[in-house]
């Protein structure tokens, strides 16, 4: 099945038994990613790392293709972007499935996320046509005061494994219509999925007559820092670990970039006293085992009021224990495996670690072992009863570990929700106005994401996506977003015959 799905997408294997799919690598062959597929272990391809002066040859190539796109209309830049958005149409399926098998996440999450290239693909072509900006007043007679936004130049994004090719289409679509040009290094995890969006753009790109460098990629763990440090790279996008994003803010910050920061989620739902227990379910359910939990917006904390909280973990331990698990690709399963053994690893050591704190296991998790789960990636998802002042309890595990902490009132609720260095997604449950109000104020939800009786976990892309705090503060898809991809100006014109200064200084000569 997979050799078919790569074939669609364009990636074919050479004599010497890579895996190629960019014209812009020809690297060294003892420097490749070896990609594995978590859901069966096997090796799916060789990809090429990208060397030094390749990555020099990337950059020239994308900085030449900027002078040109740069003077392209933005409506046509826009164009462009619909034509892409159409071809990731006729490719939704296998590119859904290459998402589904190397990274292991269901085949409708898979679907779901190609789709989700194809929504930012249609909300930045509106887009090009509404890269507003303001006129103001002047204090000065004669004077008339603008505000416009110029393309920035070449935009990085580095992007994590866990989506493999939706959060880096929120970046690139944006940044396409702003008139950038985009470099990207995916997660070295995931590389095949990232060849095949580059050919299904190079195709497009080619048939517009479009400089080819408008959209680049490069491969292997060292090119990313070559980024970071890169002063022609005005900007870098980066979705990952809070560990590597102070890595990445630091080295950018340092040489005056800019950078978007995407980082951890610690992210809760607080069930109220008032909540319809049946949408619960499945917001909480889908949010803590969807993708595995290895969303930025996972639900990892359940804060369950007192009065429903028996009540509340008798309709958990029902549900999970009719999860199945298992090959991702099938639909009748619930939950793939996680990515590589060290994440099984990590998940292991983050449940000894609350039950040596105190915590109480209310579902057993543990290794999935048989015949069909020889990847040894598969894990049950685990129910644990914590305090939310648990060390491990503070930290993202990427794994399907949920959390359930008992709160009184509905201040300690919000206290605890917010009492975690992480602020990404947060929700609540409840038909209760003014607890949703509250929830939602100034002094409610300290996340950049707040949401009223729908779960932590999948965004729309029509809204600005980031958090705060060591989420890193970043917003990337919709919204005003776009922004960031551009140069922001002042403008003053005077048309008249004198020459006033601002704030009425007098200066004669």
């Amino acid at each position: 099945m997979i050799q078919e799905v790569l074939n669609k997408l364009g990636i074919k294997e050479t004599n010497n038994g890579t895996s190629t799919g960019t014209k812009h690598f020809s690297a060294d062959e003892a420097k490749t990613i070896e990609s594995f597929s978590p859901v069966d272990g096997k090796s799916i391809a060789h990809v090429k790392c990208t060397t030094n002066e390749e990555y020099e040859k990337v950059v020239s190539t994308a900085q030449q293709a900027f002078i040109t796109w740069r003077k392209t209309p933005a409506p046509k830049r826009g164009e462009i972007v619909r034509q892409i958005g159409e071809k990731l149409r006729e490719y939704k399926e296998p590119l859904g499935k290459l998402v589904s098998y190397e990274m292991g996440k269901s085949l409708q999450e898979g679907l779901g996320e190609v789709q989700e290239m194809i929504d930012i693909c249609d909300f930045a072509v509106g887009l090009s046509r509404q890269l507003y900006g303001l006129t103001m007043h002047s204090e000065r007679a004669n004077h008339r005061m603008y505000e416009q936004y110029h393309p920035l130049g070449i935009v990085g994004v580095i992007s994590a494994f866990n989506f493999p090719v939706a959060v880096w289409s929120w970046n690139a679509a944006l940044a396409w219509v702003c008139g950038d040009v985009v470099i990207w290094k995916p997660s070295s995890k995931v590389p095949l999925c990232a060849i095949a969006c580059q050919n299904i753009i190079s195709d497009v790109l080619k048939n517009n007559n479009i400089p080819e460098g408008v959209s680049c990629l490069i491969t292997g763990n060292p090119v990313g820092d070559l980024m970071n440090n890169d002063k022609r790279i005005p900007l870098v996008s980066f979705t990952g670990s809070t560990r590597i994003g102070r890595h990445v803010s630091s080295t950018v910050a340092a040489r005056f970039g800019k950078s978007i920061l995407e980082l951890g989620g610690n992210n809760a739902i607080i069930v109220s006293e008032f909540a319809d227990l049946k949408m619960v379910l499945t917001g909480a359910v889908f949010g803590a085992v969807g993708t595995a939990g290895q969303r930025c917006t996972s639900t990892r904390r359940l804060i369950i009021h007192e009065s429903i909280y028996d009540k509340t973990l008798d309709v958990l331990k029902k549900a999970y224990g009719q999860l199945k698990i298992g090959d991702p690709l099938n639909s009748n399963n619930h939950v793939g495996p996680l990515i590589d053994k060290k994440a099984v690893d990590d998940y292991l050591k983050a449940i000894e670690k609350a039950k040596n704190e105190g915590g109480k296991i209310i579902v057993e998790g543990g290794v999935v072992e048989g015949k069909n789960y020889e990847s040894g990636c598969y894990v049950k998802p685990c129910i644990i009863e914590a305090k939310n002042e648990f060390n491990i309890v503070q930290e993202e595990t990427f794994a399907p570990i949920l959390y359930v902490i008992k709160y009184k009132t509905i201040e300690e609720a919000i206290e605890m929700q917010n009492n975690v260095p992480q602020g990404l997604s947060s929700s609540i449950f409840t038909n209760n106005m003014r607890e949703m109000e509250q929830f939602l104020s100034c002094a409610g939800s300290d996340c950049g994401i707040a949401n009223v009786n729908i779960g932590t976990s999948g965004a729309e892309i029509g809204g600005a996506f980031g958090g705060e705090k060591e989420t890193g503060g970043g917003r990337e898809s919709g919204s005003d977003a776009w922004k960031v991809y551009m140069r922001r100006q002042t403008n003053t014109i005077n048309y008249g015959t004198d020459l006033p200064l601002a704030q009425g200084i007098k200066f004669d000569i």
